[in-house]
């Protein structure tokens, strides 16, 4: 069986036996095959791993400093430890995609030079700093399924020629042509190194604003656009891909319907924006005038910074709306809120985009001070940024903090297999906070500053579906909901845990962890007013049965006591990517969403197709495999909002709808979605529409 080409193989997933069977079994078949018949003919020799060491660092493929760290019995025995987990692909697509984009390779791209034991000792030496005990949990926590870091993390630890090892960058761009100068460079700078980059348009003054006081002459924010998306697609990254960037926009900016009309398949070339990601920031003020059917007011960004003395971006819109629009020396223009929000669907039905921030939900849940303005190209991160500012050179006279994200996820079904849930969640965020303290993003001083100041992390999750239906459980049902609930009140006591560990070690908390809800015990307050128990006994045995403990109210009490004596080391702890080739590599579902077919077929490069059962599928437990068309938006977002409510950050969501839906149907979910406290919403995605770039393959930055 096993000479049979893999392709023929993986592809048998796709059809049915003489009995009316999947033949999931195949694909085991075409992992060996493909492991036999490519990976060990094209696989470099050596006679031993002390000789693969010192070849892979006299060719410049592995970093020597890495090494350094550590005594050479140590180094051997972490790699012969890797061998000894007994690591295998659970998926022939797992496997082709580890090969193809992970694993390091001769310079001629000839010969393969890691199996995944090795990948995954390479990033545990370089994160490990030194520390042979954490290197060894490292390794185990990644080749054990249960914590695998992003793509960037994953890809370039330990390597000579790498990119950054952070996935990506949050900026803003103040309104004068210094920071939209800056703002270029850095797309250029940040895409060079492998990042996606977000950036914040909603300070820039309108089309036919003044310019020295000159009326009728600023342009407006669409040839910003233009210029950066130009930008994004010059910094290929060696002609691997283009760069990948996302700009937001605030709903109540004058520019808004021409930001949306960018994304209409019947655009005019001169204005249409083909690859850079859109997102809009929609305050509660918006939803009610919609609710009363009543225009909405579009207000200068221009004219707010010349009464005010603030940008846009730092006002809350809803406070001050009425104000506003009585305040004569502010030029406005209204336009029907239920007409906005049918264009945003309209757009949305055709494109995708734009992606969705619901402002004040953002900020009333954010546990630190400051105003959330903007999100990232996945939506998940929401952190604090302030504003720089620059010489007539471009040099900073000021600098701000801009943002970057450094991302890993849990996968659910393997952390609720663990003998010690808390340790795995606390070498992750250990993990992922050494990603941060070695970072160090020399062409962008903001990002700099703002990584120095936040050690902000995002630990994600995925896999949710894949344990739910291997656990005969419904996607979206209240048994399932109520696990997200309460798998997540677990995960975040021992992340919270994790970073009040650090902040003691080192002694050291994040700038600014005074005017945090955390110092004042208001975030605790949730969680200390009363006893989270499940209602259901079939929840409660699962965590049970698995020996995983439920933080009791006197736990939450003593950690609230021990954060605001000794703080957090970290400012953000929780995001929740889409993820996307790691889901493949670790045999997971992808992030917290149902799955988007039973057997997923993907096109990968010269690969050609390849065929991805989901997790856990047999042929008896097929009807828990509801696709997320099938299951739809409600569900979904009731399973993100359970989520939502224990998350600091942010959780991409996206919205499916089978092909009969119209617009109202996507206006009625994200109504819905506002209401439920969601914060973020991603891409929206329609059944048998090809709908350019919104594949739920995770954030292109994220994935290769």
């Amino acid at each position: 069986m096993h000479k049979i080409d893999y392709h023929a193989l993986n592809a048998m997933l796709n059809l049915y036996d003489k009995n009316g069977l999947l033949q999931i079994e195949k694909d085991v078949f075409a992992i060996n095959s493909y492991y036999e018949q490519h990976v060990l003919p094209n696989k470099k020799k050596f006679s031993s791993l002390e000789d693969r060491i010192t070849y892979l660092l006299k060719e410049e493929y592995y970093e020597s400093n890495v090494f350094e760290n550590y005594k050479k019995d140590f180094i051997k025995n972490i790699f012969f430890q890797s061998k000894k987990q007994g690591f295998k692909f659970k998926t022939f697509m797992g496997a082709i995609k580890f090969y193809s984009s992970y694993a390091l390779k001769t310079f001629d791209n000839k010969y393969y030079l890691e199996d995944f034991e090795d990948r995954a000792c390479m990033v545990a030496l370089t994160l490990g700093g030194g520390n042979e005990k954490f290197a060894i949990n490292i390794m185990q926590e990644i080749l054990s399924g249960r914590f695998q870091p992003a793509t960037p993390t994953f890809l370039n630890c330990g390597k000579k020629q790498r990119g950054e090892y952070v996935s990506c960058f949050l900026l803003r761009i103040e309104d004068n042509m210094e920071s939209i100068g800056r703002a270029l460079n850095s797309a250029l700078q940040l895409s060079k190194r492998g990042g996606g980059v977000s950036f914040l348009l909603t300070n820039l003054r309108e089309s036919g604003a003044p310019i020295k006081c000159i009326k009728n002459q600023s342009s407006g924010i669409v040839p910003v656009m233009k210029m950066l998306e130009d930008a994004f697609s010059y910094a290929n990254q060696l002609g691997a891909r283009q760069g990948a960037g996302a700009v937001y926009l605030h709903a109540h900016h004058p520019d808004i319907l021409n930001f949306l009309d960018t994304k209409r398949e019947n655009a005019d070339e001169k204005i249409r924006i083909k690859t850079l990601s859109l997102g809009v920031i929609i305050p509660d003020i918006t939803f009610k005038l919609a609710k009363e059917n009543q225009n909405m007011c579009l207000f200068s960004p221009y004219d707010i910074k010349k009464v005010y003395n603030k940008p846009f971006s730092e006002l809350i819109i809803s406070k001050i709306y009425y104000k506003l629009i009585n305040d004569i020396r502010i030029k406005k223009i209204s336009i029907n809120a239920r007409s906005f929000f049918q264009k945003l669907a309209e757009v949305q039905f055709e494109s995708g985009y734009p992606y969705i921030m619901f402002e004040d939900t953002v900020n009333k849940e954010n546990p630190i001070y400051g105003k959330i303005n903007m999100s990232n190209l996945c939506s998940e991160i929401l952190q604090v940024n302030t504003a720089s500012e620059y010489n007539e050179d471009l040099s900073y006279k000021k600098i701000g903090r801009d943002i970057s994200c450094n991302l890993g996820s849990l996968n659910i079904a393997k952390t609720m297999d663990s003998s010690n849930l808390g340790k795995t969640v606390e070498v992750a965020i250990r993990c992922l906070t050494a990603v941060s303290d070695i970072t160090k993003i020399n062409s962008v001083s903001s990002v700099v500053k703002g990584n120095k100041k936040s050690h902000s992390i995002g630990l994600g999750q995925m896999n949710l579906h894949g344990y739910l239906a291997r656990e005969n459980i419904f996607y979206g049902s209240p048994e399932a909901i109520e696990f997200t609930n309460f798998y997540f009140y677990v995960i975040t006591y021992h992340a919270i845990r994790t970073s009040n560990l650090l902040a003691i070690e080192r002694k050291k908390t994040f700038s600014g962890f005074s005017r945090s809800k955390y110092a004042n015990g208001k975030f605790f307050k949730k969680y200390t007013k009363k006893t989270w128990i499940p209602k259901s006994d079939r929840i409660l045995n699962l965590f049970n049965n698995n020996n995983i403990h439920l933080p009791t109210l006197k736990e939450w009490k003593i950690l609230e006591n021990s954060v605001m004596k000794y703080g957090l080391y970290n400012q953000n702890l929780q995001a929740i990517p889409p993820t996307g080739s790691i889901s493949y590599i670790n045999y997971s579902t992808s992030s917290i969403h149902p799955v988007v077919s039973r057997i997923e077929i993907r096109k990968e490069g010269k690969i050609g197709r390849v065929y991805y059962p989901a997790p856990y599928m047999t042929n008896k437990n097929l009807c828990y495999y509801q696709d997320a068309y099938e299951i739809g938006p409600k569900k979904i977002i009731d399973t993100y909002a359970a989520a939502t409510k224990h998350v600091d950050q942010g959780l991409s969501l996206t919205l499916f709808f089978r092909d009969d839906a119209t617009t109202r149907d996507i206006n009625k979910a994200q109504i819905y979605a506002w209401k439920k406290g969601i914060k973020t919403l991603y891409y929206v995605r329609i059944r048998q529409l090809t709908l350019k770039g919104t594949e739920l393959f995770g954030c292109v930055s994220c994935s290769l």
